[in-house]
């Protein structure tokens, strides 16, 4: 009976740890949207621009990308991962925009 007990605190432990992982990838991720908010808006006042709007990417959604000013780099994880990018349009304006990608896994795929 004992075993079983310790089997299920170390299952529980497991899952709470993964659970914790998962949040502070969200957190790291907000952590550096953050930051790049701030360094976009440096970049427009320093360009003369008003600053970008961050907004979620739509599947089939047009984008008119001039330039790419900035990239949060993605996560070093094995999954789909938040990131995104700031680009200037064809009218010169700036904008942010937020999109799920491969996170770059470093372990081998586990």
């Amino acid at each position: 009976m004992k075993i079983f007990k310790r089997m299920a605190f170390a299952a529980a432990m497991a899952v709470s740890v993964s659970a914790l992982a998962e949040g502070g990838g969200d957190r790291t991720f907000e952590r550096a949207l953050s930051a790049n908010s701030k360094a976009m808006e440096q970049y427009a006042a320093s360009q003369g621009k008003a600053p970008p709007v961050v907004k979620d990417y739509a599947y089939g959604m047009k984008l008119d990308v001039v330039k790419v000013v900035s990239v949060v780099k993605p996560e070093a994880a094995c999954a789909v991962v938040p990131t995104a990018m700031t680009y200037e349009d064809s009218k010169g304006q700036l904008n942010t925009i937020k999109y799920s990608v491969a996170g770059v896994c470093r372990n081998g795929g586990t």
